[in-house]
């Protein structure tokens, strides 16, 4: 069984559409393939908006405000956030406390999607694909 999909970390799809230059030629190009289906996580959505609200993303005025267009650009598809992703994020044995990582990687896990970062975090957190 080939790759289902691909989910962005949110650093990924921030710097999908400002800062290309710092993704890596593997995630580039999974990105501009539309042959695959990739996936953006209602707890990016919440991470951005949120880290955006707060000042710690102040710079990233176009990526809050245009978030559902660039989307759109992207031909990337919403995960929501299932009550499966959120009991497995919660109970699964990861020393990582981050709650938006814990989720990404329990979707990537139980949608069987490759996850798309450069954080060696993901590294440590038992079964799933990385791409970087």
């Amino acid at each position: 069984m080939g790759v289902v999909g691909y989910l962005l970390d949110t650093h990924t799809f921030l710097w999908s559409v400002r800062e290309c230059g710092k993704l890596s030629n593997k995630a580039r190009k999974v990105i501009e393939d539309a042959s695959k289906p990739l996936y953006i996580s209602s707890a990016s959505a919440y991470e951005i908006m949120n880290k955006y609200r707060i000042g710690k993303l102040s710079g990233f005025v176009y990526e809050a405000e245009y978030f559902f267009d660039i989307l759109h650009t992207l031909g990337a598809n919403e995960l929501p956030i299932s009550m499966k992703h959120a009991y497995f994020a919660g109970k699964i044995d990861w020393a990582h406390r981050d709650p938006f990582d814990r989720l990404l990687a329990a979707q990537a896990h139980i949608e069987k999607l490759t996850l798309v970062t450069n954080d060696l975090v993901f590294q440590t957190f038992p079964s799933i694909t990385l791409l970087w």
